[in-house]
């Protein structure tokens, strides 16, 4: 069985944005464990987790509910970012990698979403 979701360019561009988010969470101090780092990578799995779900739905109409949430999580994780940027957990150029990279998917996400049959 192939899930609808394993053809999406989308979902491959979540998980490997999912993959520089724990790059990035792996330099965080312990006492972030249960804070920013745990939030930044359910935030991360959300993206490409709710592009998945929503690709089983009936309408795209709902299918589009789900990747609004995905967008949103991309926010979630760039906004994240910011706050890892200011207590100095990563410096300039690995932040720079999660923003671009982000902003890049953000707009896979809506573009694909312009592409789905209104209901």
């Amino acid at each position: 069985m192939t899930f609808r979701f394993e053809s999406l360019r989308i979902w491959h561009m979540a998980r490997a944005y999912a993959k520089i988010a724990y790059k990035l969470t792996a330099r965080f101090p312990r006492k972030e464990d249960y804070g920013l780092t745990s939030q930044l990578n359910r935030a991360a799995n959300s993206i490409s987790l709710n592009i998945a779900e929503g690709s089983a739905k009936k309408s795209d109409k709902h299918f589009d509910l789900y990747l609004d949430n995905a967008v949103g999580s991309v926010y979630e994780v760039v906004s994240g970012g910011f706050r890892a940027l200011d207590e100095r957990y990563v410096d300039q150029a690995a932040f720079d990698n999660l923003y671009v990279e982000g902003e890049s998917l953000g707009k896979a996400i809506n573009a694909f979403r312009k592409s789905l049959k209104p209901d």
